[in-house]
């Protein structure tokens, strides 16, 4: 692999990241150092891990960063569908279909490693 940049997986997980910014954005006020920030941070997690895994050089290490990532991603995954169910976001916003898609990417990119 040339770089992490070059991943449709990492690709995909900024344009995650991008949406929850902008999602957390309309949480009330309350939310602000609560949820929003939380999944933000696991957002973050996924792109982060992929990043540091493949700088490490080592297959096994970037097995083990991929499945941090698939960690953090789970965890949003949670913190999305309980955004969803204290409606302060949309049910059918598309991100439980970006979340899937980004989970699939990683089982397969851990599979083939």
């Amino acid at each position: 692999m040339d770089s992490h940049k070059d991943l449709r997986v990492y690709k995909r997980s900024i344009e995650l990241v991008k949406i929850i910014y902008k999602i957390t954005e309309s949480f009330p006020e309350t939310e602000k150092y609560g949820l929003a920030s939380q999944m933000k941070r696991c957002a973050i997690s996924v792109p982060s891990n992929i990043a540091e895994g493949s700088a490490r050089k080592s297959r096994k290490e970037l097995r083990q960063f991929l499945y941090i990532s698939l960690g953090s991603l789970s965890e949003l995954d949670t913190q999305i569908h309980i955004a969803q169910e204290l409606n302060f976001t949309p049910a059918d916003n598309g991100l439980q279909s970006l979340v899937n898609h980004i989970k699939a990417m990683l089982i397969n990119l851990i599979k083939s490693i």
